[in-house]
């Protein structure tokens, strides 16, 4: 069974720092890309970044290129993300996902509020 589960939100204030784990088991997390997704309440997934199974090709998003950065340690079936010049339009929950897609099997997410 896929399972990913997020940890490492929380409450930070406006230009402050979060780093995002994500520990997955179920399937060969050293073969899969790999991404990451943010999603507020009745809306879409919002696709900010991904890494590929080796760890070297990643993408990032425009509204988070510069501020993020994605990385895996496949030894510990580990994916992360480090948050930094965090805002507050960067309050929701986050997920990673399966694939290098936004649509992919996720865990249940964590929550990430910015704000004084």
């Amino acid at each position: 069974e896929v399972q990913l589960v997020e940890s490492g939100g929380g409450l930070v204030h406006p230009g402050g720092s979060l780093r995002l784990s994500c520990a997955a088991s179920g399937f060969s997390f050293g073969s899969s890309d790999m991404s990451w997704v943010r999603q507020a309440p009745g809306e879409g997934p919002d696709w900010i970044s991904a890494i590929a199974s080796g760890g070297v090709v990643k993408y990032y998003d425009d509204s988070v290129k510069g501020r993020i950065a994605i990385s895996r340690d496949n030894a510990k079936n580990t994916l992360y993300l480090q948050m930094n010049s965090l805002k507050p339009g960067d309050t929701t929950v986050y997920y990673c996902v399966k694939g290098w897609h936004p649509f992919g099997y996720r865990g249940q997410g964590t929550q990430v509020t910015v704000s004084s």
